[in-house]
């Protein structure tokens, strides 16, 4: 059981009778929502009995399994041999960049072959780090000047996927939000760029949110929705912090699920989401 809901377990274990508002506060606090928050309180009142701690982390683990969706699917290398490609966007300290040469990562291990586009290219820090793990992962990483136009780098970072026949390329972009206006023409641009050589393209964008930071991963996911169509999250940081509800309330009021999730700084701490490991992380 994660750390967050550890204590609650252990709060109510010890005590002779329930505080409904101590409850209530602590699966808010867990960024689960009122909405939901409310029906478990429901549910557990509605028993007409005293409750345990493992009645509320009964109730709480069935309506989360019942709100998120099914296991994600994995991207699959296209059978017309061009790249299957993916923007990856998110906040600056969501984990974007080193979610970025994980995610290679996770398809260079199923046989496949993966080019980086390092198109942070406001945020030098960004281009460094991702060159970084390419050396260490051993993947190639497509770089432009110091703020180079981001499109540019996701243009020559798909030729070369071309090029080479590779079956995944990775687009590191948009690691800020300056204003709306900014981020849906920087995010336009790129989008219309990649499709001067493959107009279906990109296939997957997917936003990088960090589930210890609650309503703000909310907003993030609104923001970017609206600049581009997101079809799915990376969660990031999930590794005992017993967070991680943020991913349903996501996916509750803005269709977005789960489609990877990252539980540690290592580059193997990356898995494709699954929904019952993923209630047991963060329950």
């Amino acid at each position: 059981m994660a750390g967050f809901f550890k204590s609650l377990f252990n709060k109510i274990t010890n005590r002779a009778e329930i505080d409904w508002d101590d409850i209530e506060a602590d699966l808010i606090a867990s960024d689960l929502g009122i909405q939901l928050t409310t029906r478990i309180i429901d549910e557990l009142r509605g028993l007409g009995r005293t409750i345990s701690a493992d009645d509320v982390v009964a109730t709480t683990r069935r309506h989360l399994l019942d709100r998120l969706p099914d296991d994600a699917l994995p991207p699959e290398s296209r059978p017309d041999g061009l790249p299957f490609v993916i923007l990856v966007v998110g906040v600056n300290g969501t984990g974007k960049t080193t979610s970025s040469a994980k995610l290679g990562l996770w398809f260079k291990r199923r046989g496949r072959s993966v080019v980086l586009a390092a198109a942070d290219t406001f945020r030098a820090a960004a281009v460094e780090q991702l060159q970084r793990w390419g050396e260490r992962l051993d993947l190639p990483v497509v770089t432009g000047n110091p703020n180079a136009d981001p499109s540019s780098v996701c243009y020559h970072a798909h030729q070369k996927a071309i090029a080479g026949h590779s079956d995944f390329l990775i687009c590191d972009t948009a690691g800020r939000i300056h204003t709306r206006h900014n981020l849906m023409e920087e995010l336009g641009k790129i989008r219309r760029t990649l499709a001067k050589q493959d107009p279906s393209a990109p296939h997957l964008t997917l936003l990088v949110v960090d589930a210890t930071t609650g309503t703000n991963a909310l907003n993030q996911a609104k923001e970017f929705h609206k600049a581009c169509a997101l079809d799915g999250l990376i969660v990031t940081k999930l590794d005992g912090s017993g967070k991680g509800g943020i991913a349903v309330t996501i996916h509750d009021q803005l269709g977005i699920p789960p489609r990877f999730i990252g539980t540690g700084e290592e580059p193997n701490a990356f898995a494709i989401f699954q929904k019952q490991p993923f209630v047991q992380e963060i329950l």
